[in-house]
């Protein structure tokens, strides 16, 4: 494993507390169930790309996060249109289809996500870029790859921390993902994403970290009763606002949402700029 690879110190057993209020397992079935419908529906559908409309595709997302149990709660305004560089906080496998519901775009993902079931294929169909994270020389050519589908009217999502984190504590935003948007001339979109149990504070059961599992996760989230995903879309940083990749790093970092609660990672600083 490369030393520059992005990392956390979140790991499940460390920060991921057990499910306080369990939904009965035959309705977590039904949860996942549901989702799975869903997912192989959205395969079925891929082939159609470009021509589904992005408001179906919103509210398929939604419908996602819905059937596993997931309450939704957006605020801010809507991205604008065109080219885009969306970025946020990264918790959880359900950023993906949250931030799809704000704004239907490719996804730049580690290569680890064409091999998750079902969900593998139907990101590779969507159009998702994917990078190979211990591999510094090909970082270029995927930053140009960015930058030419910004050019092209494309928005694209990216998680600049690089990894998952457990939502009591974020990394530091990397600032090559950036260097597109520049290249490209488009504007750059922060999004702050939180999770809570419903009538609560916040929670960890969304967060996917470490060695967690896909299926691990999934069975927790379904599991677990009033958990909230809070979206909040923050004012957009306009192409020519931040002369170089780190002050634009900077800026959409600040705009990003500050950790839930005190954590021991917060005093870590293992995770270097890219």
């Amino acid at each position: 494993m490369s030393v520059w690879l992005p990392s956390a110190p979140c790991t499940p057993g460390a920060c991921v507390e057990p499910v306080r209020a369990a939904a009965a397992v035959p309705r977590a079935v039904l949860r996942l169930t549901a989702v799975a419908a869903l997912l192989l529906a959205g395969v079925a559908l891929s082939p159609l790309g470009g021509r589904i409309p992005g408001e179906w595709v919103r509210r398929w997302c939604r419908m996602i996060v819905r059937a596993i149990g997931v309450r939704v709660r957006v605020t801010g305004a809507a991205p604008p249109d065109g080219g885009l560089l969306l970025v946020a906080n990264h918790v959880s496998w359900l950023d993906i289809p949250l931030l799809t519901a704000v704004r239907p775009a490719r996804m730049l993902a580690k290569t680890e996500v064409r091999r998750w079931p079902v969900a593998g294929a139907l990101a590779a169909r969507g159009g998702a870029v994917f990078i190979e994270r211990d591999r510094l020389r090909a970082l270029p050519g995927t930053v140009a790859e960015i930058a030419g589908a910004l050019g092209a009217g494309t928005a694209v999502t990216a998680f600049p921390e690089g990894s998952t984190w457990c939502g009591r504590a974020h990394g530091r935003f990397r600032r090559a993902v950036f260097q597109a948007a520049l290249d490209a001339g488009v504007p750059v979109q922060p999004v702050g994403l939180r999770y809570r149990q419903l009538g609560g504070g916040p929670g960890t059961a969304a967060a996917f970290v470490g060695e967690d599992t896909l299926l691990a996760s999934l069975w927790r989230v379904a599991r677990t009763r009033g958990l909230v995903a809070e979206v909040e879309v923050r004012p957009v940083i306009p192409p020519g606002a931040r002369p170089d990749r780190r002050s634009l790093a900077r800026a959409a970092q600040t705009a990003a949402p500050e950790p839930a609660w005190t954590h021991a990672a917060t005093r870590m600083s293992n995770v270097r700029n890219a």
